[in-house]
């Protein structure tokens, strides 16, 4: 099978701040070890949002990172795929040697940070650089559709928090937030801990009715509603872990309110820069409580997620309410950022499809 390469692909680049704009930047034979995928459909992550919000979007930076694409080309030395094959790949591998990587923490490996995709996610064409091609992509089976495949890298950042919680058998989580993340924090341990039930915390009554729908034990609106769902369904002992996929110190506090004895609250959404947490620590101490922070997903992540999204465990596409082309990108910022939206995939331009 042979696909045509331009000699240039349009990106989504960032300008400073929350502007983008499109830009034309050369496509370059893969070289060894690389190779060139062309996009079939790329998710916006609420990490992109959050650094085209915060100024954390450099200018010239193309964000972008959940992938599924058709191989295009391939360097020299890579034996793993084919030219059209279709592969989900994530942007960041660990080393696998260092301390970090020895002890469990593979994401903070100093390589893990480096992003192996370029120019970015939000292009028409991405070359995988050599480690990420032998150590992270796969080839998705016929079955699986673009839109299952692409949840891969985020859901495997959820199951990561929710194995190191350590959720008893039996026991009971509760999210807070559902939006597209508490969503799928729900989907996930309901996929990986059937056994567990999950109370959905959200002020949004609409969004409380959904997570029912996809699930739930439970659902309330925040402070003495989510107190009382939460120790109901766990015969008055408290969750045996908090999920905040809102961010914050007002929402660490309430997520301690919620755990019993022994429990946890896993932080997985940003706090706002330099926010300080202020919470009684003799309660945290006296009753054994920890909190975890957890970012990203490791590679031991993404291929148990990816075992239960081929298995049909794990099925995210409800969360996905928008699909349109990279063309309309700020359509499906504003919608993302207005919560118009649960989950926005961008396919590529108009003018790519053309070609």
């Amino acid at each position: 099978m042979n696909i045509h390469v331009p000699n240039s692909t349009t990106v989504v680049a960032c300008l400073g701040g929350p502007k983008t704009a499109f830009e034309h930047r050369t496509v370059t034979p893969p070289s060894a070890g690389e190779m060139l995928l062309r996009l079939r459909t790329v998710g916006f992550c609420g990490t992109d949002l959050f650094k085209l919000d915060s100024g954390q979007a450099k200018p010239g930076m193309v964000l972008g990172h959940e992938i599924i694409g058709d191989v295009a080309a391939l360097g020299p030395g890579v034996h793993e795929f084919a030219v059209g094959d279709r592969v989900a790949v994530p942007h960041h591998v660990p080393c696998g040697a260092c301390v970090y990587c020895k002890g469990g923490s593979d994401t903070m490996c100093e390589t893990f940070k480096e992003n192996l995709m370029l120019p970015g996610g939000f292009a028409d064409w991405i070359t995988i650089q050599p480690r990420a091609v032998s150590h992270a992509a796969r080839l998705i089976p016929d079955a699986i559709t673009d839109a299952q495949a692409v949840f891969m890298e985020p859901a495997a950042c959820v199951l990561r928090g929710v194995e190191r919680a350590d959720i008893r058998k039996g026991g009971v989580a509760c999210v807070m937030g559902a939006g597209s993340m508490g969503l799928l924090h729900l989907l996930v341990i309901n996929a990986a801990r059937p056994d567990v039930s999950v109370v959905m915390i959200d002020p949004v009554a609409d969004r409380q009715k959904q997570s029912l729908a996809f699930g739930a034990a439970g659902a309330a609106e925040p402070g003495d509603a989510a107190l009382k769902v939460v120790q109901r369904a766990s015969d008055g002992f408290g969750a045996d872990a908090v999920f905040d996929t809102v961010g914050g110190a007002a929402l660490l506090r309430a997520g301690l309110d919620l755990t019993r004895a022994g429990g946890s609250v896993v932080l997985f959404a940003h706090a706002p820069d330099g926010q300080k947490a202020d919470f009684d620590l003799n309660a945290l101490f006296k009753n054994e409580r920890r909190i975890i922070g957890t970012y990203s997903g490791a590679l031991a992540e993404q291929e148990r997620v990816f075992d239960l999204i081929v298995s049909g465990a794990l099925d995210p596409t409800p969360l996905v309410t928008h699909t349109m082309p990279l063309d309309d990108f700020d359509v499906g910022v504003a919608l993302a950022r207005d919560r118009q939206a649960l989950k926005v995939l961008f396919t590529p331009t108009t003018d790519a499809i053309a070609k």
